[in-house]
């Protein structure tokens, strides 16, 4: 056992001497208290230790314990629904043992030792196995099958298993290498959460990680196994942006992860996904929900952490071959707390303060997504995709955290708080963001959606690129100058932002859109916008046109319920009806 005594308490930063036989990232217990703490730089026989829980009454000469073992995790059955803190402390067991204030040096297991799971086998004894393979199931939740798997580096034959009832900590099988070691192998593994889990293959996305929000979905589509990063100022609506995610993607299983950010948020979070309904399944999103709370008024140390246990976590479901997504709310914060060590450790500072060192953090974060052919010899297929907020001070994107996570990421949904000002929300700016996986899911939605969804998706584009161009032209010389073709585009446009992108999240009916009512509410925009145009060249009167009462039935159009195919054909009946009548009008007035 390796002790040391303090010399030195700055915050959460505590130097120990005495410690040259211990290791960097060892977990190391601090005090009376035993608080948890992590050796982050070594001096000789000094080390520095970032400390996990409130320091306050550690003084010079108390004492430090190392365990020999780095910051872990546990993995088994009993993640899903559970509420952890940044170092997997189970918050809802903390509560019940200690009340609402989390106290100084408690320390309980992540997963319940009392409670037994069901295992049914999928493998027999003398079966040979190597690491990552698949050995038997645990029914986790209604939407989750649990897949309990070799550890990486564990290959033989199956010596002994049967099917029954365990704990966490009781052996399920035995596994008897071909020197005859045995290795008990249990529901739960233990991982370090700064080394990413292995695999056998990584693969490129193919697949798009649906959403159901329309901006995201038709114009700026995140792949599965991707990354992205949302920035934006305050009030601009990433927090809401971020739970629409997790609430609505077609993942198996979500990591949500509160790293700094307010805990009325946080309590929203928790408040709402019980209540909430999987739209795939019916079941409560809880059932496929692990979520991380580290807010604001947590100790900063644990915050820096927060992010490496979330995604060491969904890693662990990405190698039974689920899709998992990343939901870190937010970077900013994360960044911050690496910035207040960094300056406590006396590091040279680099631009504004932040660590030399914060871009290869962010890419050692962000590189942990992908597709990837998980271990084992049956090739299954998991992916991991990464979605990280970003909150730059005063929207100011060109600070370091947004510049770094910029380099590293594929899709970047710019956040605008002058569409949030307008009421416009998702307040993505279709103008500044983009999605660098556009062309390589392009076969994937031609395929499963509609031949034309590129053609539709762009044509949109390109009106909004218009509008903008136009803009221009109108705050310069006023709206008459412009042609009446021009005037028909500034009205499409408007009738995309509003009637397409913009979207309520507190609508039911509107909260989620389905890829297929995706494609036919831009397609009746766009339809609109045709024959608008055919009725123009025939003499149409623009303002007549804009003053159709079907311009008001294709702005309720997305609220459509099941029958919005129906609803959708009545409404381009009904577009051919009033522009027909409109240009018969214009003949013979002009006769």
């Amino acid at each position: 056992m390796i002790q040391g005594k303090i010399v030195k308490v700055s915050g959460p930063l505590i130097i120990a001497e005495g410690m040259r036989e211990a290791n960097m990232f060892d977990v190391v217990r601090v005090g009376e208290n035993r608080l948890i703490g992590e050796i982050i730089e070594m001096h000789g026989d000094r080390a520095s230790i970032q400390v996990y829980e409130e320091t306050a009454g550690i003084g010079c000469g108390d004492t430090v314990v190392s365990t020999g073992e780095p910051l872990s995790v546990e993995l088994g059955p009993g993640l899903v629904t559970n509420i952890y803190d940044g170092i997997q402390r189970p918050l809802e067991v903390m509560r019940l043992k200690a009340g609402s204030n989390i106290t100084k040096g408690i320390d309980e297991p992540a997963l319940d030792r009392e409670k037994k799971w069901h295992f049914v086998p999928t493998v027999a004894e003398g079966d040979a196995v190597c690491g990552g393979d698949v050995i038997g199931t645990v029914q986790e939740t209604e939407l989750i099958l649990h897949k309990v798997m070799v550890p990486a580096k564990v290959s033989g034959k199956i010596g002994k298993i049967a099917e029954g009832d365990y704990t966490v900590t009781e052996p399920v099988c035995t596994v008897v290498s071909d020197d005859g070691k045995k290795t008990e192998v249990g529901l739960m593994q233990k991982w370090p959460v700064r080394v990413a889990r292995s695999y056998a293959k990584k693969l490129p996305p193919k697949e798009p990680m649906i959403t159901g929000q329309r901006v995201i979905d038709a114009l700026f589509p995140l792949a599965k196994g991707g990354t992205a990063c949302v920035p934006g100022p305050f009030g601009s609506g990433k927090t809401v942006v971020q739970h629409q995610l997790a609430k609505w993607s077609n993942v198996d299983l979500v990591v949500y992860i509160g790293c700094g950010e307010r805990g009325n948020e946080m309590t929203d979070v928790l408040r709402e996904f019980p209540e909430l309904k999987d739209p795939r399944s019916g079941y409560s999103l809880m059932k496929r929900t692990v979520l991380i709370a580290n807010t604001s008024d947590m100790p900063v140390a644990a915050r820096e952490a927060s992010i490496y246990t979330g995604i060491t976590i969904a890693e662990y479901f990405r190698d039974m071959g689920y899709s998992v997504a990343v939901i870190a709310d937010s970077s900013s914060r994360w960044a911050e707390a690496l910035r207040e060590m960094s300056g406590r450790l006396e590091e040279m500072p680099g631009e504004e303060g932040y660590p030399a060192y914060l871009t290869s953090r962010l890419a050692q974060f962000y590189e942990r997504a992908g597709r990837v052919v998980c271990l084992g010899s049956d090739g299954r297929e998991g992916t991991l995709s990464a979605i990280g907020a970003v909150s730059p001070q005063g929207g100011d994107l060109s600070e370091p955290v947004t510049q770094a996570t910029l380099r590293i990421v594929k899709v970047f949904w710019g956040l605008e708080s002058s569409l949030a000002y307008r009421r416009h929300f998702p307040a993505i700016n279709w103008l500044n963001s983009y999605s660098l996986y556009q062309d390589r899911l392009a076969p994937w939605f031609e395929e499963t959606v509609g031949p034309d969804w590129a053609h539709v998706t762009a044509e949109a584009m390109r009106i909004l690129q218009a509008e903008s161009e136009l803009d221009e032209i109108v705050k310069l010389v006023g709206v008459d100058a412009l042609s009446a073709g021009e005037r028909l585009t500034l009205e499409v446009a408007r009738s995309v932002r509003e009637d397409f992108l913009q979207q309520n999240a507190f609508v039911p009916e509107d909260s989620y859109t389905s890829l297929d009512k995706q494609y036919r509410l831009l397609s009746l925009i766009l339809y609109f916008y045709r024959k608008a145009g055919e009725a123009v060249e025939k003499g149409a009167d623009i303002a007549g046109i804009a003053d159709l009462p079907v311009r008001e039935q294709i702005g309720r159009a997305k609220a459509a319920g099941e029958d919005f195919v129906a609803v959708y054909e009545d409404i381009e009946r009904e577009i051919d009806t009033e522009l027909a009548a409109l240009t018969d009008v214009s003949e013979t007035e002009e006769r």
